[in-house]
């Protein structure tokens, strides 16, 4: 999930083109319908991303009670209105009255805190919880910007890898190798640096033990002399997302594919190309393009149908776009990596979005 920011950002309007009273507000690549003659090209407003969750009286000021997502109706989501795709909100709250938004909007400023928005946290079913400990060595994952929110992360014609993005849960595995063992987590946990205790019922350690990650990272961290491995996966099937990728969900199918490899070695840590480490050791996310970067091709692969049953049973999530060489990136403040994230995917109806 991305980071929560709220901030103000500088306008490109555009014709509604099914809707004489609509317009589209763009931010990014995003776009979210507004009335039409409240904002104008060029000025600033503030922006509330997806998965954002608004306090009572932001949403009755703005007018959207009982129009947002979630069982309180608080909750930003993406939806079409008269046939365009909006993501997130703009608006200009009465607290920021007083607030120059274009200066805001040079600045970066997060109003976040100020407006009382929080981030939605995914429900965590008792499948993926479990008992936990203290973590210090456990290698975290990060949250992945979008890619429409930001898409100068990446340089036209940069050379980039392109992978599928599945809709399951990510299964965080660090191994010890002075020690000999491994922590086990989800990305929540492992932002905290908890680690889950091994039980055969957690849905974690199921794909772990069935899919042998230990022991391919034990293996891994020979082969490169690394203090610590940390195998990155996701657990897809039934049970786990509404997308189950042909997977049953039991412990003999459950779907476990690597999306990335880290790796501790003489005291850094890098990130590493996980298929061409891994080389069919550990089933891996499908590779669905390399070459130069493209923000149109990128958003036009985003979408269509999945791979990874080899069937094409339902929609695709997105794509993970990182550089064929890994690298900083001043936009994220961190690796050059984001995702991409079809349109069906967002408005599909009963989807799940656990951790």
């Amino acid at each position: 999930m991305s980071t929560l920011r709220v901030t103000a950002e500088v306008l490109t309007v555009h014709e509604h083109p099914d809707a004489d009273a609509l317009e589209l507000a763009q931010v990014g690549l995003y776009r979210a319908v507004v009335a039409k003659g409240a904002y104008r090209t060029g000025e600033a407003a503030v922006y509330i991303p997806e998965q954002a969750v608004l306090p009572a009286g932001l949403i009755e000021e703005l007018g959207l009670t009982g129009r947002l997502a979630g069982p309180h109706s608080d909750r930003v989501k993406a939806v079409r209105l008269r046939g365009e795709l909006s993501q997130g909100i703009v608006c200009r709250p009465k607290a920021l009255a007083d607030i120059d938004l274009a200066r805001a909007a040079l600045e970066g400023t997060d109003f976040a805190e100020v407006l009382g928005i929080t981030k939605w946290v995914p429900p965590i079913p008792p499948t993926m919880s479990g008992e936990v400990e203290s973590a210090p060595d456990l290698l975290p994952w990060v949250d992945i910007e979008n890619l429409q929110r930001f898409p100068d992360i990446f340089t036209a014609g940069e050379d980039v890898v392109l992978t599928e993005k599945l809709h399951g849960s990510a299964c965080l595995l660090t191994y010890l190798a002075d020690a000999g063992r491994v922590h086990v987590s989800s990305k929540g946990f492992g932002a905290k640096s908890l680690a889950l205790k091994e039980d055969p019922r957690n849905l974690y350690w199921r794909a772990v033990r069935g899919h042998g990650v230990a022991e391919a990272a034990a293996r891994l961290a020979e082969r490169l002399g690394a203090r610590r491995v940390g195998i990155f996966g996701e657990v897809y099937g039934a049970g786990v997302q509404d997308l189950t990728y042909g997977a049953d969900g039991r412990r003999e199918s459950l779907g476990y594919a690597v999306f990335d490899v880290s790796a501790e070695i003489d005291g850094a840590v890098r990130w590493l190309d996980a298929a061409e480490l891994l080389d069919g050791e550990l089933p891996s996310v499908p590779r669905l393009y390399e070459g130069p970067y493209d923000i149109d091709r990128v958003l036009e692969i985003a979408s269509g149908r999945e791979t990874v049953s080899g069937r094409g049973l339902h929609l695709r999530e997105g794509v993970v776009v990182r550089p064929a060489v890994e690298r900083y990136s001043p936009v994220t403040g961190g690796r050059a990596i984001a995702k991409a994230v079809s349109p069906a995917y967002l408005t599909r109806k009963g989807g799940t979005e656990y951790e």
